[in-house]
């Protein structure tokens, strides 16, 4: 018989996803990445180093960056979560999503979802920031494969503030 201490306990977790309402049974200690990729197919969403250093799993709670590694799913009852696969509509890319394409900002694009939704928030939190503050607001999602130039250039493209030709 389970000791009561170990055995997870399931609660029902309401909560919007990508402007549709989920209510869903998850266990206290799931994680949000866990409950997005395995629960309910996000996997748009990235598993990097699993422990808040890489950005990968980067989503929005509430139109603010967060990473789903490090939030326990329970913690967004109620509350607006956004993932890669909400910022395309009626199957057309974000001005974000198809400026990261135009502009090169991806090279294996693992990264690239977290990376994306970071700058989203970023966005919608100031319109039109310069390159210090794209730095700064991108500085906790890490690309491998890039400088950042490309990166950078595609929120600035996105945000109508491309200084580049």
């Amino acid at each position: 018989m389970p000791d009561d201490k170990i055995a997870a306990r399931k609660r029902v977790l309401a909560f919007h996803l990508n402007g549709s309402e989920q209510e869903i049974l998850v266990a206290d200690h799931m994680l949000l990445l866990d409950t997005l990729r395995e629960t309910l197919g996000m996997t748009g969403t990235k598993r990097g180093c699993d422990g808040g250093e890489c950005g990968a799993c980067t989503v929005l709670i509430d139109g603010r960056p967060r990473l789903s590694c490090l939030t326990r799913a329970e913690e967004c009852a109620g509350h607006h979560v956004e993932t890669i696969e909400g910022l395309a509509t009626n199957g057309q890319m974000s001005p974000l999503q198809r400026a990261f394409h135009e502009r090169l900002g991806t090279q294996c694009g693992y990264c690239t979802p977290g990376m994306i939704m970071a700058a989203e928030g970023l966005l919608r939190a100031q319109p039109m920031p310069d390159e210090r503050a794209i730095r700064s607001g991108l500085a906790g999602n890490l690309c491998r494969c890039t400088g950042y130039v490309k990166i950078i250039e595609a929120v600035q493209e996105a945000a109508g503030a491309a200084t580049c030709p």
